[in-house]
C-alpha cells in the first residue's frame, strides 16, 4: 500500500511544451509490460500540441478548468474522464487559460502500457535520454527533435528508439474515438458485499485488459475494506476526508494499492468521495498482433512535408 498526499512545492517541468508542471503521484516498473506513471498537472500558460498519438493507454481527469480541445471537436470537460486508447490520433490540442491565473487549471492523468504489450517508457528514461540526446548535438523544438544532421523527427519516436534500440510500434486503434464519460450522469448503486453508505458509479471498461474506472463515496461515519485478488487499483480523493489504513487522507490524496492489498478506507464527517482506477495484469498473446504501425503520423494524419520542415 502506498499513499501519496499533495504537495504545493513538488513539481516538475516534463511536458513538451514547457508549461505543464506535473506532480508524480505513483510510477511502475521499468521495463514491465505493466509500467506505469500517474501524475498530477497545472497548467501555467496556454499552450498546444499537433495532432499525435502514443503507443500506450491514457485516462484523463480535468479537476479545476475544461481548457483542452483534443481536436475534431472534443473538449473534456471538468470532471468529465477520458480514456484516450494506445495508438489513436488525437488533437491538435489546444489549451488556453481563458481568463484562468497561472497554476489555477489542474487535471489528473494515468498513463499505462496497454494491451499491446509494447509497454510505457519511465519517466527516468525519458529525462536521461534527452539530456544524452542534447548533449549529442541535437535539441528539442517542442515535441519535435533536431538532430545533429537537421532531421526532424517526433520526440517520443526518437526517444523510443535511443533508449530501447528499436523502432518504436503504433498499435493500430481498438477503438475509433476517445472515450468520454460524464459522471454526473451515472446513477450511485450501492457497492455489492460491502457495509452501508458505500456507493459507487461503474463507468466502463477498456480493452481486453479490462482496465475499468468508476467513483466512489463513502458516506460520512462509512468504512469500506476491500481486495482485489488480480488488478492494482489507484484511487484518488476528490472530496471529503477520512482514512486509509490509519492514515489521515483528504483532497487530492492517492492510494495505490497492489493485487491481493486490501484497501481499508473511513469517511470522517463529510462524504468520501473517490476516483478509482483499476487496473489488472497485462496477458500477452501467444503470438504478437500484426496490427500495428511504423510511422508515428497515420497517413490521414500527416501535414505536408512543408508543415513538417517548418
Amino acid at each position: 500500500m502506498k499513499i501519496a498526499h499533495f504537495d504545493e512545492d513538488n513539481w516538475f517541468k516534463d511536458h513538451p511544451s514547457g508549461t505543464l508542471h506535473f506532480q508524480h503521484l505513483f510510477k511502475g516498473e521499468p521495463g514491465s509490460p505493466d509500467n506505469f506513471m500517474y501524475v498530477l498537472a497545472k497548467q501555467q500558460a496556454e499552450w498546444s500540441m499537433p495532432r499525435h498519438r502514443h503507443n500506450f493507454d491514457q485516462i484523463r481527469l480535468p479537476l479545476v478548468g475544461e481548457n483542452t480541445t483534443y481536436g475534431r471537436g472534443l473538449v473534456l470537460k471538468e470532471g468529465q474522464i477520458g480514456y484516450f486508447p494506445e495508438g489513436l490520433s488525437y488533437g491538435p490540442q489546444e489549451s488556453p487559460m481563458n481568463g484562468m491565473s497561472p497554476g489555477e487549471p489542474l487535471g489528473l492523468t494515468l498513463q499505462f502500457g496497454g494491451s499491446s504489450g509494447y509497454g510505457f517508457m519511465s519517466i527516468e528514461q525519458r529525462r536521461q535520454a534527452i539530456r544524452e540526446l542534447t548533449e549529442a548535438g541535437g535539441h528539442f523544438d517542442g515535441p519535435f527533435y533536431i538532430g545533429p544532421d537537421g532531421k526532424r523527427q517526433w520526440g517520443l519516436t526518437t526517444i523510443w528508439q535511443y533508449v530501447f534500440g528499436e523502432s518504436l510500434k503504433y498499435p493500430r486503434p481498438r477503438y475509433g474515438f476517445p472515450i468520454v464519460a460524464d459522471p454526473k450522469r451515472f446513477s450511485w448503486l450501492l457497492v455489492e458485499g460491502a457495509g452501508p453508505g458505500v456507493e459507487h458509479k461503474y463507468l466502463g471498461a477498456f480493452s481486453e485488459r479490462g482496465v475499468w474506472v468508476e467513483m466512489v463515496r463513502l458516506q460520512p461515519g462509512a468504512d469500506w475494506s476491500s481486495t482485489d485478488p488480480r488488478a492494482r487499483r489507484i484511487v484518488t480523493v476528490l472530496g471529503g476526508d477520512g482514512e486509509c489504513d490509519g492514515e489521515r487522507i483528504s483532497y487530492l490524496s492517492a492510494i495505490q494499492a497492489d493485487a491481493g492489498e486490501t484497501l481499508d478506507l473511513a469517511a470522517g464527517t463529510k462524504p468520501l468521495e473517490l476516483f478509482l482506477i483499476g487496473l489488472p495484469p497485462i496477458v500477452l498473446p501467444v503470438i504478437e498482433s500484426d496490427q500495428y504501425d511504423l510511422e508515428e503520423f497515420p497517413e490521414e494524419d500527416r501535414e505536408p512535408a512543408d508543415q513538417r520542415a517548418s
